[in-house]
């Protein structure tokens, strides 16, 4: 039994991972720190073959349903570049050249698949060498699970099955990895993700993947619903000529807010324009035979 506190998993597996060793993992998460710590030893095996327990970098995604099925999916994927526990491997800016390394590796030696469906599949290490050995239950592979950085778990209780008792877990393994209807390559996928890690990227783009990421899911829930209807010509007014881009854009973000919520705040510095803004929603409504109410400070 591996506890991560007297014995160690990535203990272990330094000891099991021999020269044309093959490598099969079940986990949720594919952390680059967990293959940095075990570089050494994964660069003299013959394969390594990863499944993802959950669907994950799945190009085709199913249409989305619920924000809360995406928030996992997303967690899964981000722990490619370090889970929630390897923060201070992060801080060491040592990223750029974990995943040249990596993606090297994996061009010669890995192929990633993912569970495309809902159903559940256990988490496992499995190790065919000079003694085959499986590792079960595995969550992630990441440097917490094997046991270099301390996670929030109160106790870590990982069996090995060293010799035949390994046999029937690799048989387990080997049936869903051939299982086409159920399972799908990812392995170009997860490649594309780690080279953006060590990619020179233009300021330009580093901008527009920034903002892409605040805004995209507000984007996706914008509805004609809820847009200005421009059939009541509040756009030929002359409030609506005065105004200058970013406060045509603040007229437009009020009115798409006030339909979808119910009310909406428009807080700015002093002298860009609070006022005209408001006067071109007020001016909208008016076109739309609304009653409008203004209070101010006497």
């Amino acid at each position: 039994m591996i506890d991560n506190v007297t014995r160690r998993l990535v203990d272990d597996l330094r000891e099991a991972l021999k020269v044309g060793s093959k490598v099969s993992v079940a986990a949720a998460t594919f952390s680059m720190y967990a293959y940095g710590e075990l570089k050494d030893e994964l660069e003299g095996i013959e394969r390594f073959r990863f499944l993802f327990t959950s669907p994950t970098f799945q190009k085709n995604r199913p249409q989305k349903e619920k924000k809360e099925f995406y928030i996992p999916r997303l967690n899964r994927e981000r722990s490619l570049y370090g889970s929630d526990f390897e923060i201070k491997l992060r801080n060491e800016l040592s990223l750029k050249a974990v995943a040249h390394e990596c993606a090297d590796w994996i061009r010669r030696k890995a192929t990633f698949r993912t569970n495309a469906t809902d159903a559940v599949v256990p988490g496992l290490i499995h190790v065919e060498g000079e003694v085959p050995t499986a590792y079960y239950p595995i969550n992630g592979f990441t440097t917490t699970e094997l046991g270099v950085e301390r996670g929030n778990e109160a106790f870590t209780i990982i069996n090995a099955f060293p010799g035949e008792m390994s046999r029937q877990y690799l048989s387990m393994f080997n049936g869903l990895w051939s299982d086409a209807e159920r399972i799908e390559d990812v392995t170009e996928t997860v490649l594309e993700y780690i080279e953006n890690a060590y990619r020179e990227n233009s300021p330009e783009l580093i901008y527009f993947i920034t903002l892409y990421n605040i805004f995209h899911e507000f984007l996706e829930d914008i509805s004609e619903d809820v847009l200005p209807n421009e059939a009541t010509g509040f756009k030929e007014s002359v409030i609506w000529n005065k105004l200058y881009n970013f406060q045509r854009d603040a007229a437009l973000a009020i009115i798409n807010k006030l339909e979808k919520y119910n009310g909406c705040i428009l807080a700015d510095s002093v002298g860009l324009g609070k006022t005209f803004s408001a006067l071109a929603v007020i001016k909208y409504y008016e076109k739309r035979n609304k009653s409008v109410l203004v209070l101010c400070p006497k």
